[in-house]
């Protein structure tokens, strides 16, 4: 409940909520009769890790991250050593008595940032879309690299460690792990492109986390890679093996398993305060000095970073002057190597693995309030001026039109090959009206996308929007008689329910927002291949003087009205669009021959070529 409240009330008023969690969390701990609850680090990194982690693997493109693995490599290993070797070499100098096994142990522990923190901030102020990706595949890989690095040091203060049983500690890990991975990521989906059951579905998905974890954990490999690559195998091939009414239901209970179990989280790490700080007061350190230290480590923590990210634009650049011969990768602006190098928000694993530290290691209490600090302190500090950052450095955000337009050229071809199907298997006994009905939902859910285009018109609804309004209201009427009918008991529940059912299934297909997004001043853009391959797109159109400024004067002509205009790029044509009633633009292809039409609504400048049938 407290998690429930804390979050809705911290969404609201557009504050962090696992820094309002922590902080209710470190109020609740010195309040008398609140039960002292030691956080025990197998909890979190058994019980909790591996369904965050999966959770956030399926919802990971494995296209996208194929794409970002050269960068995520160097985030997810590469920051992670170097953070693990900087911050412990600082903490090895700042805190006394502690060996420098000890502070490479602190190194690991704060090494990996929060798998969730820094993609919510991201997506909440628009955050380029690439980024955001960086930064969720380098989450999720990350935690191994740390827990590896953590496991050896710990290793090393109970005797010598080798740079060769390193290396072979890594090798191990990573193999096991990725080797766990693919097997249980390969086996899970043949099983569940079987399972028939929604239920059953679930409850299996709710397992592989653990299926992977476990197995990759007992054979010295690494658990959170095998539930990692589990979990991206799963997310890719959800669509093939997957019913709609299962990745429905397995999308909404994950979402709502990652929500509750990151921010319960979060409220248990402020709970821990009190003990630590009980803790570190027998460590004989003064006030003063305890300070110097946390101040120290969550420096190092921040600062490692941003060398790390500075370094890497830095080797880019020379790497571009002193080789020109050799194919040139395009380099990121430095105001994007700046948002990734402050967005380090460290969370629920850096805690978990501060607990870990055997009981024995020198100055324990001091490193496990290091890292509540550093937690705590990048949260605050990164957290809250990571939003106002990427609006100083006005960072393009993802423009919604162009989604639009992706989304509308997307359909369309969907609507195609299944207008095509259609016309395959249609048998010469099948009634002409299911066909010409089939016909009209496909072209009405591809007109819906393409009126979403025209949102600059002086129209202000569209038949879509129209229908759904319309739709909306009757749905209202309808599930106010069912309430009647399951009031009076006239019919039996298992029979409401599946009518029931059937009513919340098509009121989730009126999707649409009641309020699209702005897209003045904006745009559209279509990628470069799509038009690349139509040579009518690619031809360097000369344009025409407009037939018309703002009207179809065929509509007007007929007496009929518009949705939204289209010009041709040959003669100059201005006509309605497809969800218009007449169809004019179309029609003016038929009559004419002329390839290409563009939109001619305001701040819109996609085409689109009849012949082939493509966008650009």
């Amino acid at each position: 409940m407290t998690v429930l409240v804390v979050s809705a009330v911290a969404r609201r008023l557009d504050w962090s909520a696992p820094l309002c969690l922590i902080a209710v969390g470190v109020v609740a701990s010195y309040v008398p009769g609140v039960p002292e609850y030691h956080l025990d680090p197998e909890v979190v990194l058994l019980g909790l890790l591996p369904p965050l982690l999966y959770s956030a693997a399926i919802q990971t493109s494995l296209v996208d991250f194929r794409k970002n693995r050269g960068a995520i490599g160097l985030m997810s290993v590469g920051l992670v050593v170097f953070t693990t070797f900087g911050v412990g070499l600082v903490a090895w100098a700042v805190i006394p008595g502690l060996p420098l096994a000890g502070g490479i142990a602190l190194g690991a522990i704060v090494a990996p940032p929060d798998a969730v923190a820094a993609s919510v901030v991201a997506r909440r102020v628009g955050m380029p879309r690439k980024l955001i990706r960086l930064l969720e595949g380098e989450s999720l890989f990350n935690d191994a690299a740390a827990l590896v690095a953590l496991r050896t040091a710990i290793a090393a203060l109970a005797g010598s460690v080798s740079l060769w049983q390193v290396g072979a500690d890594f090798f191990r890990a990573a193999i096991g792990g990725a080797v766990v991975g693919l097997v249980v990521g390969f086996a899970a989906a043949f099983v569940r492109a079987r399972l028939n059951e929604p239920v059953l579905d679930t409850a299996l998905s709710f397992a592989v986390p653990f299926i992977a974890y476990i197995p990759a954990e007992a054979i010295h490999g690494s658990g959170v890679l095998a539930v990692v690559i589990a979990g991206l195998i799963l997310g890719h091939k959800a669509p093939q093996i997957l019913s709609g009414s299962t990745r429905l239901a397995s999308r909404l209970n994950w979402q709502t398993i990652a929500f509750l179990l990151e921010n319960m989280v979060f409220l248990l790490i402020g709970l821990q305060l009190r003990r630590i700080l009980s803790e570190v007061g027998e460590s004989g350190l003064s006030l003063a000095m305890l300070v110097w230290i946390c101040v120290a480590v969550l420096g190092a923590t921040i600062v490692t970073r941003v060398l790390w990210m500075a370094g890497i634009g830095t080797v880019k650049r020379l790497e571009r002057r002193l080789l020109p011969a050799k194919p040139r990768a395009k380099i990121w602006p430095w105001r994007y190597s700046a948002v990734i190098a402050w967005a380090g928000m460290r969370g629920v694993v850096t805690l978990a693995a501060a607990f870990v530290l055997p009981a024995d290691t020198p100055q324990r209490a001091v490193l496990v309030l290091a890292a509540f600090v550093v937690v705590a302190g990048t949260l605050a500090v990164q957290g809250m001026t990571l939003p106002p950052l990427i609006r100083k450095l006005r960072l393009p955000r993802p423009d919604p039109a162009e989604d639009a337009l992706q989304e509308a050229a997307v359909l369309h071809d969907m609507t195609r090959a299944a207008l095509t199907r259609l016309e395959e298997i249609r048998q010469p006994d099948d009634p002409p009206e299911i066909i010409q009905r089939l016909r009209d939902r496909l072209q009405h859910r591809t007109d819906s996308a393409w009126e979403q285009l025209g949102r600059q018109s002086a129209l202000t609804e569209t038949p879509s929007d129209a229908y759904r309004r319309l739709r909306l209201d009757l749905l209202d009427v309808e599930r106010r008689q069912f309430l009647k009918a399951r009031d009076s008991g006239s019919a039996d529940d298992e029979v409401l329910r599946k009518v029931l059912e059937r009513l919340d299934i098509e009121e989730s297909m009126l999707d649409r927002d009641e309020e699209e997004p702005e897209v003045e001043g904006r745009e559209l853009r279509t990628p470069a291949a799509t038009a690349g391959s139509c040579k009518h797109l690619a031809h360097e159109w000369v344009e025409k003087e407009p037939s018309s400024p703002d009207a179809c004067a065929a509509c007007i002509a007929e007496g009929t009205t518009w949705v939204h205009l289209r010009m041709c790029l040959k003669c100059g044509n201005v006509a309605c669009c497809d969800s218009s009633p007449r169809r004019h633009a179309t029609q003016h292809f038929h009559e004419s021959r002329h390839p290409v039409m563009r939109s001619f609504e305001p701040g819109e400048t996609w085409r689109w070529c009849f012949v082939d049938k493509q966008l650009g």
